[in-house]
């Protein structure tokens, strides 16, 4: 089923909610500015190992109200928590990618027992993205306030040059560019609200994810393609596996940001056996 479930502050989470309810679950959360449909491939391949999948679109993204607050991690743990309950989901596997990794990493973090089974991190924001004296490896905030400045003055220009970009890869010399994967990120970005998505940069950009990873008891898999130009691998996923009780760190040579889209099959099959372990 899909529908929508309505948090503290009004605002209306759309989900989709598939297979049985007996089977084991897992959740999924989207990157920056997506939406639940980024997880296509993930969602079918799943469904016919026999899960049930659970999928849902970010407050300011996609099908979900277009908020004008609560646009910050904590909020975004807070309304997957209400999610989780609503939906009674109960020893999950978590699945984020880019963004939603770090929604996962909060939301796991901070989980009520018996929630969360194991966790899944694909290209993820954490530990921190930008760039400071603790944080010395990290990117500039010159490159995040560009993000903004091009968000601000054409975001549907913006949108189009990372899908045809740095996402997948289809910048690289020789790559197979795929004409509707540019298409359907285009369409589910501009589905989502401009504000929500300017604020969003700050979100993904400058929160510190350490403490969360420090405080996650479940086994969690971190994988990351090594030629990933929007979320670097060495200043993510090395740093992440580390400040891990029980992490497992999976590279990718030569694969992008978008690699759940490019590589759907390699990395369901690797996210499945690391569910069945």
């Amino acid at each position: 089923m899909t529908g929508f479930v309505t948090m503290s502050d009004g605002a209306q989470l759309f989900f989709k909610d598939w297979g049985s309810r007996d089977a084991q679950p897992i959740v999924f959360h989207h990157g920056w500015p997506l939406s639940s449909d980024e997880w296509d491939a993930q969602l079918m391949f799943f469904l016919s190992q026999g899960y049930r999948v659970v999928a849902h679109d970010r407050r300011g993204h996609g099908r979900s109200s277009q908020t004008e607050f609560g646009t910050d991690m904590d909020t975004y743990a807070t309304d997957v928590a209400t999610l989780v309950e609503h939906l009674d989901i109960r020893g999950a596997v978590h699945i984020g990618h880019s963004t939603g990794g770090g929604e996962a990493t909060r939301y796991v973090a901070r989980a009520k027992p018996g929630r969360v089974s194991k966790a899944v991190l694909v290209g993820a924001i954490p530990p921190v993205m930008l760039k400071s004296d603790k944080n010395p490896g990290g990117l500039p905030m010159e490159l995040f306030n560009g993000y903004r400045q091009a968000l601000a003055a054409n975001r549907a220009q913006l949108y189009l040059d990372i899908a045809k970009g740095p996402f997948y890869g289809f910048n690289r010399p020789g790559a197979a560019v795929q004409e509707g994967t540019i298409r359907n990120w285009w369409r589910q970005s501009m589905m989502g609200a401009i504000k929500p998505h300017y604020d969003c940069i700050k979100v993904w950009s400058e929160t510190d994810f350490t403490d969360d990873l420090k405080q996650i008891e479940v086994p969690v898999l971190v994988m990351h393609g090594d030629d990933d130009q929007v979320v670097p691998i060495a200043d993510s996923a090395l740093l992440s596996v580390k400040l891990l009780k029980q992490g497992e760190l999976k590279v990718y040579k030569g694969y992008p940001h978008g690699m759940l889209t490019t590589h759907a099959d390699e990395l369901n099959a690797d996210i499945l056996n690391f569910i069945r372990k």
